[in-house]
């Protein structure tokens, strides 16, 4: 029987956190397999990265909206990942927010990685708003996903100092760099069960 942390990916562009955490997965770091990757794009290159590793990976059309999955689309995305009985859903640029049913259909189990250090700068663009905003420090954020935007509890956070001649291009490509150094960190140690979460608190054993 198997009984390895079974991840399942929903993207909808490149896929670079996705290329991260399967190279962390296949050199032993993450003590998991990938079971299945969805996007919401059918040109995505996450699926195409996924099938170049022989990971299961689909297209699933997202209905009516622009910011959303639609109803059917909704329940197409639970379905599939409940087929692939998945323990964590990691979300690596998934543009889609993702609502009540699929929340609760895999409460607790949905993480993703936000550009910022939240409660900082949520929402889109969130290195050129801290560009525009003059801090001297940026940095990426793993966290759980709930029904706010970028709102659930934070599980890890790696600072990226903003240098007099950034823009937002360079500042943007040095915190994608820390995304993919603090997301496969954090998804093992979801991984190993080294994660409680104590209200907002996430305490790391």
């Amino acid at each position: 029987m198997n009984n390895k942390f079974r991840i399942g990916v929903l993207g909808s562009g490149k896929g670079s956190n996705f290329v991260a955490i399967a190279e962390a997965v296949a050199a032993g770091k993450i003590p998991a397999e990938i079971a299945v990757v969805l996007s919401d794009v059918e040109t995505a290159g996450i699926l195409g990265h996924a099938r170049e590793r022989n990971i299961p990976a689909q297209y699933i059309a997202p209905g009516l909206y622009r910011t959303k999955l639609d109803e059917a689309a909704e329940h197409a995305f639970v379905a599939a990942l409940q087929k692939a009985q998945v323990d964590l859903i990691v979300l690596a640029g998934f543009m889609r927010v993702l609502k009540g049913d699929f929340l609760r259909a895999f409460e607790g189990r949905i993480v993703n990685i936000h550009p910022s250090l939240l409660p900082c700068f949520p929402g889109l663009q969130s290195w050129k708003q801290a560009l525009d905003h003059g801090v001297k420090v940026a940095g990426c954020t793993v966290h759980f996903v709930d029904a706010g935007v970028d709102s659930g509890a934070i599980i890890g956070q790696s600072a990226v100092p903003v240098l007099d001649n950034d823009t937002p291009e360079t500042l943007h490509q040095r915190i994608h760099a820390a995304e993919h150094e603090l997301y496969p960190r954090c998804v093992a140690a979801l991984a190993r069960k080294e994660i409680t979460v104590e209200g907002r608190r996430v305490i790391w054993k």
